[in-house]
């Protein structure tokens, strides 16, 4: 990969590592050197190479015998809300949506951890020390938002949201788990979908797809819906 100066950034290959979506896997990523000082130029380009960001590093899955993993991304100007998605805008509109910088406090470090012990319990993520949600969720470089959504001035979910010139990253979101009928992670999928239409920045990009896990499924209700195929950028078909 070079830099928009035409400047080498290396690429590393991780050893393999148990997958996260598949018990039975092992996966192995790509990843560009976390210490390159021109990683920030480049990371617009690397989403758009289907990489993906988790606290410093940007990787791709790059897995022996495996190409499950498909990035996906929403094209925000094109983008229709379904029924349900307007039922959740609808349910969710006494809601204040701000932004704040990628720091941690006590109020959102509160709700993460509720989220965690209560969506994740015993997945290995739950019960995280604060240096956890530093490492995890921003980086030193990273052009990282947290999108905060009030109710009554109670903090109900983040979004933590990477913001480049031509799209955002929908990198993780967290929320009060007693409001699972409110659908507040779909909630702020729309609202960054919303944020990009306004500041014309073109892309959502939502990660990784894999067909017939149950855990990405909701990922095929945003339409339409780009995926990465090879060196293009295609429309995923309707589902049947």
């Amino acid at each position: 990969m070079r830099s928009s100066g035409q400047h080498a950034i290396r690429l590393f290959q991780s050893l393999e590592h148990p997958c996260g979506y598949w018990p039975d896997r092992l996966a192995r990523d790509l990843i560009i050197d976390p210490t390159d000082p021109h990683l920030p130029s480049v990371y617009g380009q690397a989403l758009a190479m289907g990489f993906r960001r988790s606290g410093g590093h940007v990787y791709r899955p790059y897995c022996a015998g495996c190409r499950a993993c498909i990035s996906v991304r929403i094209p925000a100007e094109r983008f229709e809300p379904n029924r349900a998605q307007k039922r959740c805008q609808a349910r969710n509109a006494d809601l204040v949506v701000t932004t704040a910088p990628p720091e941690r406090t006590e109020e959102n470090f509160g709700l993460y951890r509720l989220y965690l012990d209560t969506r994740h319990a015993g997945g290995g993520m739950d019960d995280p020390a604060p240096e956890n949600f530093d490492a995890f969720l921003a980086c030193r470089w990273s052009p990282t938002e947290f999108m905060e959504f009030r109710l009554d001035g109670r903090l109900v979910a983040l979004a933590v949201t990477d913001v480049l010139p031509d799209g955002l990253s929908a990198v993780y979101t967290f929320f009060d788990p007693a409001l699972a009928a409110r659908s507040l992670g779909t909630y702020a999928i729309l609202a960054q979908i919303d944020r990009a239409r306004r500041e014309a920045r073109g892309y959502v990009y939502l990660g990784f797809w894999i067909d017939g896990h149950r855990k990405m499924a909701y990922k095929r209700a945003y339409r339409p819906l780009e995926y990465l195929d090879g060196p293009r950028w295609r429309s995923m078909p309707d589902p049947e």
